[in-house]
Order: structure tokens, then sequence, then C-alpha cells
């Protein structure tokens, strides 16, 4: 009987004990900032009395009747306590402790919620202006600027800034600098924030990009280019195109009218905004009756390349063309009439013409044999590659290397010009073979290493479902393509009957 009233009389006690909690958590919300102090001291000396209270009621002993049939327990201050008792004291514990518990979260919800807020004021650079300047046109401290650039290697981005690029910068009341952020890419911005004297924090914001894949297909009429944009791409997949096929196909002086090409690709989407395109994942291109496939994979060492569905590299040891998308004047002619000597002359390479200034690229890896000039050759450079094979480019209006040194392919060697013998701005190539004039256009070239056989069966697990995709994509659209045609032609019939 007297347990039960001591059951009942805990529960009075913890119920008071959470309105007293409210209360004082609703005191603290309405009170300005310098009255908190003393309400937390009154809240805690609430809190002790009662407290005091029960401890005070938990302590009382029993008669010797009650101890000898009831449970025993053992409490630290040596005095036994029935079951019951010891249970009922532990509820009071236990729900002192959850009410400081919620009385701390409370408190900290309250300091966020009262937290400053910043207002963010966009810049943009502009032609010439460097951070240290934005600083000072902002007032802010050069001190700042010194310490904030040091605080972390993820700073170094914005030692990167271009004119058109959107700063944004925080301002405290006294005017001095508060934060920064730099979206330098459509996903990822960087965020500096001052912690203190010297101190700044800084963090890379990034939000999550999705991935859609894309299917596009043409037939060429006039150019690549023009059928790439007809077919809808952007021109970074365009040349990404070009450059998955620039080891089979010389883009400059091979495509013909009627070639096709079909590619899968993706598209990058951020809070569903289409924000660019990521990776071609398969292709295919038919060139002057070849056939050319090439599907991405990445092996287990994190490497990623393009291979054939068999599994072979499509990236060779040289490159068709040293450059992209230009007008070829002349080819490959061993009898062909100079302009200029006014007699026949052998013409043992190939001439691009292109606008003075055209960066003109390695076609493979190599070492810089000769970068000099005379008045045959203009500006000129020699490469030394394996396998006795030396490539020479000629009539730079620019060079870009030098004698003795190393080279890797697709690497800006020199500019086109119209240095030397030369009636207009072009670029003359060579490819030569054991001292042998070799048509670069046609000459078989070496191929990278396949994809690993313990490696196959990872690969086909991969490449077939992607080039499966690419020809259901393709079969559709001609099927679509062929019912839209074959709709619009029993249209007119129909109009002609009437």
């Amino acid at each position: 009987m007297f347990a039960k009233k001591k059951s009942r009389r805990k529960g009075a006690i913890i119920t008071i004990s959470a309105l007293s909690v409210v209360f004082a958590a609703v005191s603290y919300l309405a009170l300005a900032p310098g009255d908190e102090s003393s309400t937390q001291e009154t809240e805690q000396e609430t809190l002790s009395l009662q407290l005091s209270s029960d401890d005070t009621e938990g302590a009382t002993t029993l008669d010797n009747n009650d101890q000898t049939s009831g449970n025993l327990a053992i409490v630290e201050s040596g005095e036994l306590e029935t079951t019951e008792q010891a249970s009922a004291k532990n509820t009071t514990t236990q729900a002192s402790q959850e009410s400081n518990k919620a009385t701390d979260a409370l408190k900290d919800f309250v300091k966020t919620a009262t937290r400053p807020t910043y207002e963010w004021e966009k810049v943009t650079v502009a032609k010439g202006e460097s951070l240290a300047r934005i600083f000072n046109k902002m007032g802010f401290s050069s001190k700042d600027l010194h310490y904030m650039m040091r605080a972390d290697d993820q700073v170094e981005i914005l030692k990167k800034i271009r004119p058109g690029h959107t700063l944004e910068f925080a301002k405290t009341d006294d005017q001095e600098f508060h934060g920064l952020r730099y979206p330098f890419n459509s996903s990822d911005t960087l965020v500096i924030t001052k912690a203190g004297d010297k101190q700044f924090d800084v963090t890379l914001d990034k939000k999550p990009i999705e991935y859609k894949k894309r299917f596009a297909t043409a037939t060429i009429d006039s150019s690549f280019y023009v059928a790439g944009k007809k077919a809808g791409l952007p021109d970074g997949v365009i040349m990404e195109l070009a450059g998955v096929f620039e080891y089979d196909i010389d883009f400059a002086l091979e495509i013909r009218k009627n070639d096709s090409f079909s590619v899968l690709y993706e598209e990058k989407y951020i809070d569903g905004k289409k924000v660019g395109y990521g990776s071609i994942l398969s292709a295919e291109f038919n060139n002057m009756g070849d056939h050319f496939a090439a599907v991405l994979y990445t092996d287990t060492n994190g490497r990623t390349a393009y291979y054939t569905p068999e599994g072979n590299a499509v990236r060779k040891s040289f490159l068709r063309a040293p450059l992209q998308f230009n007008y070829v004047s002349s080819n490959f002619n061993p009898k062909r009439f100079h302009p200029i000597q006014k007699r026949v002359k052998p013409h043992r390479g190939t001439d691009y013409r292109a606008p003075i200034g055209t960066p003109v690229r390695a076609s493979g890896d190599g070492r810089v044999v000769k970068s000099s000039y005379n008045r045959f050759n203009g500006n000129y450079v020699f490469i030394q590659h394996g396998g006795n094979i030396t490539t020479k480019y000629l009539h730079f209006s620019k060079r870009a290397v030098r004698a003795g040194e190393r080279v890797k392919q697709g690497q800006i060697i020199g500019y086109v010009g119209s240095t030397g013998m030369s009636q207009a701005p072009h670029l003359h190539y060579e490819f030569v073979v054991n001292g042998v004039h070799r048509n670069p256009r046609t000459v078989k070239l070496p191929q990278a290493a396949p994809v690993p056989k313990t490696e196959m069966a990872r690969f086909q697990k991969h490449s077939k479902p992607l080039m499966e995709r690419l020809e259901t994509e393709r079969t559709t659209y001609f099927a679509r393509l062929n019912e839209e045609e074959s709709s619009a032609n029993n249209g007119s019939s129909s109009k002609l009957q009437k």
C-alpha cells in the first residue's frame, strides 16, 4: 500500500518537472537576450528543489517486517530499498535527464534560429581584375585575403578566376569580410567563411548530378558538323565524337556525303535542369563504306578508354590528322606541279588549309629533333617517334616546342601560318617511315593495348548493353521516320484524289 502511494507521488513529481521544463522553454523564447542568464538560474533552482524533495522522500526507511518480506535493492548510500522504490527513483532520475536534454536541445535551436543572417552581394569579375583588386574595391582587409588564401588547398581555385566569372560576398554589420562563395562550375561551389582572426572555414558545396542517356543519329549531306547540329548535338559532343574516331578517320579530309553516325551520350541535370553533357557511352560511324564502332569502358584500375565491341583499343599510336574540321587544299601527290617553283615536284605530304593561328597537334608521342626556320619550310618542327617514324610540320606562324623536348600525342606544337615557300596559310604535314614518305591518311597505324583477357568478361557485361541500346535506338528512330514519311505520302495521295 505504501509502495503504491509512493509510485503515485513519483508520477506527480515527474509531471510537475515536465511542466516546469515546458514553462521554462516558453519563457526563454519570450525573453530578451539580456534576460536569459537569470531565467536559466531560476529554472535550475526549481529543478534542484524538486529533485532534492524527491531524494528526501526516497530515503525513508522501511520497518523490519517490510524489509524481510519484500525484494531488497542495494543503493550507493548503503541503505536498503524495495524493488518498487528503486524503480520509482530510477524513473525520476531518467525523467530529470530527459528534461535536461530537452532544455539543451531547445537552447541550441533558439541559438540557431537567432543566428545573424548575411546578405550576399554578387560581383562579376571585370577584365583585368584580380581577387586582390576586388577585395580592395569591396573595402575588405588585405590581411583577410592573405590568410584566406593560405587556409586550404581548395582555395587555389580562386587563382583561376576569369572575366565574366561570378563571386558572391557577405559583409558583417561593420562592413568587414564575412564570407565568399564561388560557383566555379554548374555543380560545385567553393564556400569560405571567416571563423575568427586569421581563421577561415573552407568547404566545397557539391550538388548531386543526375545523368540521362540521350541518342542521336544523322546522315551527312554537307559536313559532319552541320549534320551533328541538325541531329541536336551540342558542339562539345560533336567535337568529342570526332575525337573518338580521329584515329581511324581524317575528319578534315575523309568525310563524304551519305556518311552516317549514331551516338549514345549522357546529359547532366541538376535540380531537374539540364546543365550540360557527360561522356559518349557508345557510337558508330560509317565512313566511305567502312564501319567503325566504339564503347566507353573503365577497367578495374580506374583507366577509362574507348574500345571496339571486340575489346580492341580505338586509340592508336598516331592521329590521322594534326588538325580538326578544316579544309584540306591538296592531298599526298608524288607528281604534283609546284605552284611557286613552276615545275613538277613530289608533294610527299598533306596540306591542311586553315586560318593563321590554328593550333597544330603532335600526331603521336615522341621527341622533337628539329625546331627551326629556313626559307623553304618557314617555321618547322620534326618529331621522332618509335618504330623509325618521323612526322614533319611546316610553315608555322609560330613554333611552340624546342629541339630535344619530349611531346605527347595531341600536344600543341605550333600554329598554322604561311612562312617559307607558301602561297596561303596552311600546314604541310609529312609521315616518314624508315626514311620513306607514306600517305598519313592510309598508312596502317599500331594500336594501343586491348582489354586484358582477365577483364574480358567484365568488359562484355558492360559494353554489350550499351551497343544493344545504340542499335535499338537507331532501329526505332528509322522505323518512326519511315512511318512519318509513309503517313505524309498517304496524305498527299488523298488530296490528289479529291
